[in-house]
Formats: C-alpha cells, structure tokens, sequence
C-alpha cells in the first residue's frame, strides 16, 4: 500500500512544479485524451519519451513516479491475459492453439496497446499529484470551474471535497496498512484460503478502518470550524495564481504532442500529399 503515490507530494524545486496548477491539470486531461488517440507504437513511444522528460524537469526519482504501477501491475497483466485470450479472427491463423484456446497475432498486439495504455495513464496523473500541492490542486480546480458558479454550483465546496478526499488517500493506506500489521500480530491470515475466506478475514480491518476514518473526519470538521471556516464567501488567498511565459511554453509544448498524436493517428501528412497532388 505504500505504493500508492496518488496523494502524496515530493517538496522539491523544479520547472514542473513551479507550474500553474490550472496548466497543469489542463496539461493532464491533454494527455489522458491523447492517450486514447494513439493506434501505433511509436506513439506510445513518443509520449513515454514526453513522460520522461518531465520526469527529468520534476527532479522527482523516476523509481518513486514508477511505484505508482505496483499497485495496478495486477490489472494491467489481467487485461493484457483477458485480451489475448478473448481475441478471435476467422481469417488470421493463429499463433498456437490448444483446444479452445488460440492466441493471434493482432491479439497480442492488441494486448500491448492496451497494457501501454494503462500504465501510461497511471504515470501521468501520478506524476501531477507528486509535483502539485494538494493547496494548489484546489485552487486551479476551483479557478477552472468558476464558470460553473454561474449556474449556481457550489465550485468551492466541490473543489475543497475533491482536495480533501486527495489528501487523505496516503493517510487511509498508511492506517490499512498499520491495522493489518496488528491483526497479523493477533495470528490473522490474509494470504490463505479461497476468495470468500479471504474477505471474511478482512472484517477485522474493515469496521477499525471505517471507524478511524469517521473520527478523523470529525477532528477535521470541528478543527474547520474552530477555525471559522464558513465556505467561500469573504474568503481570499495567500498567492493568487498568475500565469507566466512557462506555463504558456508548457501549454505550447503540451499542444504540439497532441498535434503530433492526432497526425499519427489519422494520417494527415498523406492527406496533405493527395491533396497536394490533386
């Protein structure tokens, strides 16, 4: 559980975390959605040469930022199995074939794509969250959906549960991890038997777990409070966000990859050939 990085900040002075958070978040929604455009390898390969480079800029350990992938290593290998395993053709022979059991080409191909996928959607808001304070995710959350406000959405109340539920997620893996350590010390076995013995023996971590994280948000409640915390009205900042010529570099940059993503994905350079012919 201590491979959970989503949440947790690494304080170090670097151009990625100097950014504006509303680039930032912007910058990862980018990201996320190009993801999702790209069909062929060499456009995974581009935006992990991308990934690693702001890794480089973020001074954070590229072995902290790879982590993250510990805790959905089981997914990612799961989908890639389901993948190759589901995939059928009627014209393609396969690759080996045992029974019912037949793995192709395109399958493993397809598993690939999507086991990329995966992991790269994982680095990417991990890599945010290590960079930004959960303090400077509210504000450009916040700054982002004001236009919301007009619609008379409570932007502020949405934004500081959003902050607070991200900040708290190292807290709760921290405490699992403490109760589970004392339920071993009781002789508790978590790692034996079938899936329903197994989440049985998870009861005792459970109810302790809820109940800490009940009491911990009543502490929160009433040191907000005691502290005259009444919302968003008359409330103001200590540093208000101010755009500067790297977040428009970082803007620039983040637009190109996607420019290149989509000219990879639909091919315009031979569009622009024929038409260039015609």
């Amino acid at each position: 559980m201590k491979d959970v990085t989503i949440g947790q900040y690494y304080p170090v002075s670097s151009p990625i975390h100097r950014l504006d958070p509303r680039i930032k978040l912007l910058a990862v929604i980018l990201y996320i959605v190009a993801i999702f455009f790209i069909q062929k390898f060499v456009g995974f390969a581009l935006v992990a040469v991308f990934l690693l480079a702001a890794v480089f800029l973020s001074r954070v350990p590229l072995l902290k930022v790879l982590r993250s992938l510990r805790a959905v290593l089981f997914l990612v290998t799961f989908t890639m199995i389901i993948s190759v395993l589901f995939y059928s053709s009627k014209t393609a022979e396969p690759l080996w074939a045992w029974g019912i059991i037949k793995i192709y080409k395109q399958g493993l191909i397809n598993a690939a794509r999507m086991g990329l996928r995966l992991i790269l959607l994982v680095l990417g808001p991990s890599l945010l969250t290590l960079t930004t304070t959960p303090t400077a995710l509210t504000d450009g959350l916040e700054s982002l959906l004001k236009p919301l406000a007009l619609i008379k959405l409570p932007i502020h109340e949405l934004a500081i549960i959003m902050s607070i539920a991200l900040r708290l997620i190292p807290t709760l893996m921290e405490e699992t991890e403490k109760i589970m350590n004392a339920q071993k010390a009781r002789c508790a076995d978590f790692d034996t038997g079938n899936i329903f013995k197994r989440a049985k023996a998870l009861i005792p971590v459970l109810i302790p777990l809820f109940v800490s994280s009940f009491r911990r948000a009543d502490e929160l409640a009433d040191a907000m409070d005691s502290r005259c915390y009444r919302g968003a009205k008359g409330r103001t900042r200590m540093k208000r966000l101010k755009l500067h010529f790297r977040d428009f570099a970082a803007s620039f940059v983040m637009l190109a990859l996607f420019f290149v993503i989509l000219v990879l994905r639909y091919n315009w350079f031979g569009w622009a050939f024929v038409a260039a012919l015609i």
